[in-house]
């Protein structure tokens, strides 16, 4: 009886279809009126595409809208984003929803935290770009370069050791570039290095989400952050701007997660101890030029030249 009530429920994947009809027009808008629209409003509108099908490709990697993978998979097949492989992504970031290994330099796939033995080991040079790369205006700006290059060099040690789950994802990669191209080079009135801008500018608009979403503390449950914004941004992000929401149930789709916060807002300020702040307009006041954190994890056992003790980092509520 429970299955069939399951069965006869309906589909709920309404809005997250929508959102995915909503990427692929973009996209298209963008490029096949490119000359109509002028290169800069053109680029504009390719950015937010590329950055919600981003955003996209998160929730189908999370099992929406369809209960069927392949279906979901055949959603994001094009990649129009260019540089990330629809399964390496999905692989890392799940492995990156381990909540125990959040923000560990070696476990958590998309920290941003070095081992201090590492960090002491280099050059000046590259530890100010490190640091830079901590304040906002510095991910925004060099952050994709720096991402991207930690990305396709640890995939291509896996390549070159055999790995065929790597190797796989980056053939689908590669026949879902396919149609992405074909379209550019034969229907699009978008020369390709707008496209290429636009890739990137879509790369640094999600830096800004990425940014501090995750802080070092000793508590798992008090890693994520809370962004109260309800702006365009929170919207490209699919809601993805309620972190700790998302982390403690993955599985709620997007257009859930806003009104799942609303009646528990208490409670989850309380699990990650404040950890919260009021919009991105806060956030970019506070860390636009400043590093809201130490490269080196300030919880991780310090290398004798990395002098003291290590600490624990709890931060303060930054809403009411």
């Amino acid at each position: 009886m429970k299955g069939h009530e399951k069965k006869t429920r309906g589909f709920t994947g309404w809005p997250t279809l929508g959102i995915c009809f909503l990427c692929y027009v973009g996209v298209g808008l963008s490029t096949a009126f490119a000359l109509d629209l002028g290169p800069l409003l053109a680029i504009i509108i390719l950015t937010l595409a590329l950055t919600l099908y981003s955003s996209f490709n998160h929730e189908v990697l999370h099992g929406h809208p369809f209960q069927n993978d392949v279906a979901n998979s055949l959603l994001v097949f094009p990649a129009l984003g260019l540089l990330i492989p629809y399964f390496r992504f999905r692989d890392t970031h799940l492995a990156h929803h381990h909540d125990p290994s959040l923000t560990d330099p070696y476990d958590d796939p998309e920290t941003n935290f070095v081992d201090p033995a590492v960090w002491a080991q280099w050059s000046a040079i590259r530890r100010r770009i490190y640091c830079l790369n901590n304040t906002l205006l510095g991910r925004i700006s060099i952050g994709p370069v720096i991402g991207l290059a930690a990305f396709y060099t640890s995939d291509l040690k896996a390549i070159r050791t055999g790995d065929r789950q790597v190797i796989n994802a980056y053939l689908f990669h590669a026949a879902g570039l396919a149609p992405v191209l074909l379209w550019l080079f034969w229907v699009s009135e978008m020369p390709f290095w707008q496209y290429i801008i636009a890739v990137y500018f879509s790369h640094s608009v999600l830096k800004i989400r990425t940014f501090l979403e995750h802080r070092a503390h000793e508590k798992a449950r008090c890693r994520s952050v809370i962004i109260e914004d309800r702006g365009l941004l929170s919207f490209l992000f699919l809601k993805n701007n309620l972190h700790s929401v998302h982390h403690a149930s993955p599985g709620l789709p997007w257009y859930q997660l806003e009104g799942h916060y609303t009646a528990r807002r208490d409670q989850f300020l309380a699990r990650n101890e404040g950890y919260a702040y009021r919009s991105y307009a806060e956030v970019a006041r506070l860390f636009l030029l400043s590093t809201k954190d130490p490269v080196p994890h300030v919880l991780w056992p310090q290398t004798p030249i990395e002098t003291g003790e290590p600490h624990q980092v709890i931060g303060e509520s930054r809403v009411s």
